[in-house]
């Protein structure tokens, strides 16, 4: 079972319709003590990077999902803002700390091409690993569908398994570290090779 982590913020039911549709059974955690009913958790999230860390400390779920994540080592997918706080720190709105599963820093994307619109809203073609778990049995270069105005600069190359460029930008698509996965598209909006990234995640 896969557990949704509902810390009220992030579109809950679309990733919720997305692994029904392929069969997967998926809970929405209300509560920090559902994680250790589920095998495996997805952590949504739309938003600013200091909201989604203080719903996520208030509510009791950042000492559970480390114990979930970095302890029992259940597998984890980060959807946009919730691969963010994956992150040390953000600059969005002030310096704020962020779980600190990747080491980097999540900054706003400000290219030198001023007709580059921010926030990106739209597809994108990645490029990316191909011995990523999450990021196979493609049948061509793979597209999906992104809406931020940030990204995540990780510090370790080897932890980006995929990215698009912005102009002069090479921007964060996924990371992925161990058990961990993140993605800054969202699949669950991103047609054949979103669901092909979800049954991936799925079966890991």
């Amino acid at each position: 079972m896969v557990g949704i982590v509902d810390y009220g913020m992030g579109n809950l039911q679309s990733v919720k319709n997305a692994l029904d549709y392929l069969g997967e059974s998926a809970k929405v955690c209300t509560s920090p003590t559902e994680l250790d009913e589920v095998e495996k958790i997805v952590l949504p999230g739309v938003g600013a990077f200091p909201d989604c860390m203080k719903n996520l400390k208030e509510k009791g779920f950042i000492s559970a999902l480390n114990k979930s994540v970095l302890e029992e080592k259940k597998p984890i997918l980060g959807i946009c803002l919730g691969m963010q706080v994956m992150a040390g720190s953000s600059c969005e709105m002030g310096e704020t700390e962020g779980l600190g599963w990747f080491e980097g820093e999540v900054t706003l994307m400000n290219p030198k091409d001023k007709k580059i619109k921010i926030p990106n809203v739209g597809w994108e073609d990645i490029e990316y690993r191909k011995d990523s778990p999450l990021l196979k049995n493609f049948y061509r270069s793979p597209d999906f569908y992104f809406v931020h105005s940030y990204y995540m600069k990780c510090k370790n190359d080897e932890e980006v398994s995929s990215w698009y460029n912005l102009g002069e930008l090479k921007v964060t698509a996924s990371v992925h570290r161990d058990n961990i996965f993140g993605t800054q598209f969202h699949p669950e909006k991103s047609a054949d090779f979103g669901r092909e990234v979800l049954i991936n995640f799925i079966e890991y």
